[in-house]
């Protein structure tokens, strides 16, 4: 099913943007060091930490996008960030490994330290783009709000309560990781929020909730039209009998405007968002967040979604996964699942599965062990089959390898 706009927005994209992330003491999560494909689903019981794991890679994009107070606060302030367990860790860190232009490699890590009152400092800040060849291009290192090296001469104050790469952000050489993180889209859909009347904006990235939902078609109607017939076609298979859908001004206000076909009519008929049922809802919301561009040419680098199939028909699985895996082909899709029939769609590939669980409150995080991989591959059972069995199970090996790594500092990760 590729199209022209397929094949354009491939090239733009090239290879995804978070290629590895390594977690400590991030809510539940005690430690992960995990790898990223174009797509990956995490998969899990209620409560295990689906949502902690993406919820990491969110914090980042809003630390970036507002200030680390921001979203810390956010979250309920330190105490519900850092993983809370018996000594209760004061200091939590995130490290990530990123794909970057003409295939750099970016590595980019924080240490966040708990203080008394609910205070916080950052302890330690690293980054380091590298080049193919391994060698080191471009780097600041910042331990307490002072930056203790740095490959520019001339590099803006550190501060302890805020990271360095907004203010890094200035100079050329570090401003690409900042754009690519700042780029991020997580999204947990509310249907609510898009059947209300919303105030238009500039519809330039979709809100988490969807709440934008009709400004950001609107966008992609002038701006890009072949991105959003493609976002029709999908949705048409989804919802059968959706032909059309754009945006449509109600005084100062607006909404989304729907065309259906209904039986006995020569034509389609109009509805507005407060009419249509949650399902198509959310699976338009999917589609256009999947869909984005950032200005009129480059797609968001990542996008992360809560549970897509939520009030989908389970014959709709088919044509969300078909749209997760094309958009899969221009920007790197983390999804988190419950939905045997969307993992039944997997047809095979089992390295897009990690498989979460819990223990004694704490989340572990690994791919799938050896004999579920081995049933997939040979067609003995699908993941939907094995997730339905309760059969899904992470690598212990896995395991044990992420809980014997040493995870003293960001910057001397393996």
């Amino acid at each position: 099913m590729a199209t022209k706009r397929g094949d354009n927005l491939a090239a733009a994209s090239g290879e995804p943007l978070i290629r590895r992330v390594r977690l400590r003491n991030y809510k539940s999560i005690g430690q992960c060091d995990l790898s990223l494909g174009s797509m990956t689903f995490l998969v899990g019981r209620n409560g295990a930490g689906k949502s902690n794991f993406l919820d990491s890679l969110r914090f980042v994009a809003d630390a970036l996008d507002t200030s680390l107070d921001h979203a810390i606060k956010a979250r309920g302030g330190i105490d519900e960030v850092r993983r809370r367990s018996t000594g209760h860790p004061r200091n939590f860190w995130i490290w990530l490994e990123l794909g970057l232009p003409d295939l750099k490699i970016g590595e980019f890590g924080f240490e966040v330290a708990a203080r008394e009152k609910g205070g916080f400092e950052v302890k330690r800040e690293q980054l380091r783009i590298r080049r193919p060849s391994g060698d080191v291009e471009a780097s600041y290192d910042v331990s307490a709000g002072v930056v203790k090296g740095a490959t520019v001469k001339q590099f803006p104050p550190a501060s302890g309560d805020r990271l360095y790469l907004v203010a890094a952000s200035s100079l050329p050489e570090f401003r690409v990781v900042y754009d690519a993180l700042r780029s991020m889209g997580f999204y947990n859909l509310n249907p609510q929020e898009m059947k209300e009347l919303q105030s238009p904006d500039a519809g330039e990235l979709l809100h988490r909730d969807g709440s934008n939902v009709a400004s950001v078609v609107a966008r992609l109607v002038a701006d890009s039209p072949d991105v959003m017939a493609r976002v029709r076609e999908y949705l048409s298979k989804i919802a059968p009998g959706v032909t059309e859908v754009g945006r449509v001004a109600l005084g100062p206000r607006e909404t989304l405007e729907f065309r259906q076909e209904v039986a006995g009519s020569k034509h389609s008929w109009r509805f507005h968002a407060a009419n249509m049922s949650d399902g198509t809802l959310r699976a338009l919301g999917i589609l256009i967040a999947v869909s984005q561009l950032v200005g009129r040419e480059r797609p968001v680098r990542l996008v992360g979604i809560e549970e897509p199939e939520t009030a989908l028909h389970p014959a709709a699985a088919g044509f969300l996964m078909d749209a997760l895996r094309e958009a899969a082909t221009r920007t790197q899709v983390v999804v988190t699942s419950h939905s045997p029939d969307l993992l039944d769609q997997l047809n095979g590939e089992e390295g897009s599965l990690l498989v979460v669980l819990s223990e004694v409150g704490e989340t572990k995080i690994a791919t799938v062990d050896r004999a579920s991989r081995d049933a997939i591959r040979e067609h003995l059972y699908t993941p939907g089959d094995l997730l339905r069995m309760d059969q899904l199970q992470p690598d212990p090996e896995d395991i044990r390898r992420q809980m014997e790594l040493d995870f003293d500092a960001p910057g001397e990760a393996p």
